[in-house]
């Protein structure tokens, strides 16, 4: 088994940054793809961005530029640092983490699941 645990999650006005953060626990991360996936309301949940072990990563088209994933593995965490946020950001930001070797930017591919931090940006 393998917890997530987001954090980092808030309230800011349009252009503004946050990081967020997930830390993982229970077996080995760094053989998983660990994702980003975001649920705006009323809305189906799509996919943010990912990275590999090696740091190899995988963006929407909508955060590219704006967004960062990154990881260590040392400290079994992935963050998300987002910058020149958009009122069309709002959501709950979950992490979850793939065994695959490829990126899958469907939920349905995903193994494990975080419970979610939400970030709201305010116009």
């Amino acid at each position: 088994q393998v917890q997530l645990v987001e954090s980092g999650g808030g309230l800011v006005q349009t252009g503004a940054s946050l990081r967020l953060s997930c830390t993982a626990s229970g077996r080995t991360f760094s053989s998983f793809i660990m994702t980003w996936f975001r649920q705006a309301p009323g809305k189906e949940r799509e996919f943010v961005a990912a990275i590999k072990s090696g740091g190899s990563t995988d963006y929407a088209d909508s955060v590219k530029g704006r967004f960062t994933i990154a990881r260590d593995n040392a400290k079994n965490t992935v963050s998300l640092q987002m910058n020149n946020l958009k009122p069309e950001d709002t959501a709950v930001y979950y992490c979850a983490a793939d065994r695959s070797i490829f990126f899958v930017r469907s939920e349905i591919g995903m193994d494990y699941w975080g419970k979610g931090t939400l970030v709201t940006v305010s116009s």
